[in-house]
């Protein structure tokens, strides 16, 4: 019988801490807790029809001219997220995106993917410091946009971002064209075509390792957005429509 009493006051204790309110928050926070804050950035709804286009990993000597070529083409303005070492590579191209009315933005200094290396808060830091010096170095323009690798996210990455001065933003989850994998530029097109809607943060990069197909289908999804009516904005000026939204409540 003891025994038994043990076993049953064990099993008691174990039921009351798995209910217990001190452990029924979950232990990842995800995208609505983030969103409700305005700590993350993933879309903008809005009655208005724009679109933000945003490039990834660059900038590149071959895809960021033939991009950039295009965006004017179509009177589109775009954010550009970019990574540091690359800036300070191609600062010519930064400085074409800047001086051509695109923004730019923070996506770290080597593109470390903060999840598998278990970065800190200091060392998430310094890649956005440093990147921001190569931008500033290049542009002269202070970036306040952050984007981390992968798009993983977690309270360090919040944290550090804000610390350094930067929003987190994310992009429309039926607008990742996975570009980066080169799924066939029909599954780019297609990706972002069927699932357009206002105030979308599409994901491209302006740099992929091998042939990009992303130009090609820059050169189908352009006209018929614009046809369409979509204006092509950067992300900080998508922003403003939230800010406009919250002051009509």
């Amino acid at each position: 019988m003891g025994t038994l009493r043990r076993t049953m006051t064990i099993t008691a204790c174990l039921v009351a801490i798995a209910i217990s309110p001190a452990h029924s928050e979950p232990s990842k926070k995800g995208r609505e807790y983030y969103e409700a804050r305005g700590e993350i950035v993933w879309e903008v709804p809005t009655e208005e029809k724009v679109i933000a286009l945003t490039f990834d990993d660059g900038p590149d000597p071959v895809d960021t001219p033939a991009i950039l070529e295009l965006l004017r083409q179509y009177e589109a303005k775009a954010t550009f997220f970019v990574v540091g070492q690359r800036v300070e590579k191609y600062p010519a191209l930064a400085q074409r995106e800047a001086a051509e009315g695109h923004e730019i933005a923070n996506h770290t200094y080597s593109h470390k993917y903060m999840n598998k290396r278990k970065l800190s808060a200091e060392q998430i830091e310094d890649e956005i410091v440093k990147t921001e010096r190569s931008i500033m170095q290049a542009t002269g323009q202070k970036p306040y946009l952050f984007r981390p690798p992968g798009g993983y996210y977690n309270e360090q990455v919040v944290s550090a971002s804000k610390k350094s001065g930067y929003k987190v933003v994310m992009w429309s989850w039926h607008q990742d064209t996975e570009d980066w994998n080169t799924p066939g530029i029909g599954k780019i097109v297609n990706k972002v075509l069927k699932n357009a809607r206002n105030g979308d943060i599409v994901l491209f990069h302006d740099y992929v390792e091998g042939k990009s197909q992303t130009v090609e289908a820059l050169k189908q999804i352009l006209p018929e957005l614009k046809q369409r009516g979509f204006r092509f904005i950067t992300v900080s000026e998508l922003l403003t429509h939230r800010k406009a939204a919250a002051v009509e409540k």
